[in-house]
């Protein structure tokens, strides 16, 4: 991910200006980079090292929601909104 990318990234999600940990900020970023690797998976179908290295990514993005879901509702069901991720 590019320094520029993430710095929009975080600096739609964030809270205030210095907000890079937040759990909605999380979620974006690993959004954005879950994305760019899948789109390399799509070219080096064999490369199982990155593919370990995407499921992790999206098993704690799916952690970051649950919490997310079940604390802040209301920032739950915007952040899914704006990233258009399902559910």
């Amino acid at each position: 991910m590019k320094r520029d990318t993430k710095k929009k990234v975080i600096a739609k999600f964030a809270d205030h200006d210095s907000d890079t940990g937040s759990a909605q900020v999380q979620i974006a970023i690993l959004t954005e980079r879950i994305g760019e690797l899948t789109e390399h998976l799509k070219e080096h179908k064999k490369d199982n090292h990155s593919r370990r290295g995407l499921l992790m990514m999206v098993g704690k993005r799916r952690k970051l929601l649950n919490y997310l879901k079940n604390s802040k509702v209301e920032l739950y069901n915007k952040v899914i909104e704006e990233l258009g991720l399902r559910k």
